[in-house]
């Protein structure tokens, strides 16, 4: 995971970070006493850049990740552009982009930053911690999604102590 966050690092975007799945499986693991595997889904690498929104760039972005770490799936989307995709008033940052993520405990990300890890979670880690599955403020007039998104991402098989709220 350390390769993984010091290759973004090296990419120097501005309020760049890794999130979602990359941190919350690996502590989900951790919690039910899974050992740690490589990432099976896509590493999802957010920034927050308002003056280069063009999708191309984040293409580019991950054709450089894909070179110096082929193995791993690169996602790589500027959060300045994203409220565009999902209808949401601009986002201000990073971490405001999160706010509007569909669950709590996947609205965290981490860097690394001279040789620092940083931690951000717009909800603070206590429902990742506790295992605890619920939808963000801002997705809870999206159930319908939000519940879809549940169903097909079969969390339960692997993490069975998950507490899902739907």
């Amino acid at each position: 995971m350390m390769d993984a966050l010091q290759q973004v690092e090296a990419l120097g975007l501005p309020d760049c970070w890794i999130g979602a799945g990359f941190i919350r499986n690996a502590v989900w693991d951790a919690l039910h006493s899974l050992p740690w595997q490589e990432p099976q889904s896509d590493i999802d690498v957010i920034y927050f850049d308002a003056t280069a929104t063009d999708r191309g760039l984040d293409c580019r972005y991950e054709a450089l990740l894909r070179r110096s770490r082929p193995a791993l799936l690169w996602s790589v989307k500027n959060q300045a552009a994203m409220h565009l995709k999902n209808a949401d008033p601009p986002y201000c940052d990073t971490a405001d982009a999160m706010r509007f993520w569909p669950e709590r405990c996947t609205a965290i990300a981490v860097r690394v930053s001279q040789g620092q890890l940083d931690l951000l979670a717009p909800f603070g880690i206590d429902d990742l911690m506790s295992l605890r599955v619920r939808p963000t403020p801002n997705f809870i007039s999206r159930m319908p999604v939000y519940q879809q998104r549940l169903a097909t991402k079969k969390w339960r098989a692997r993490w069975p102590r998950l507490c899902i709220e739907d």
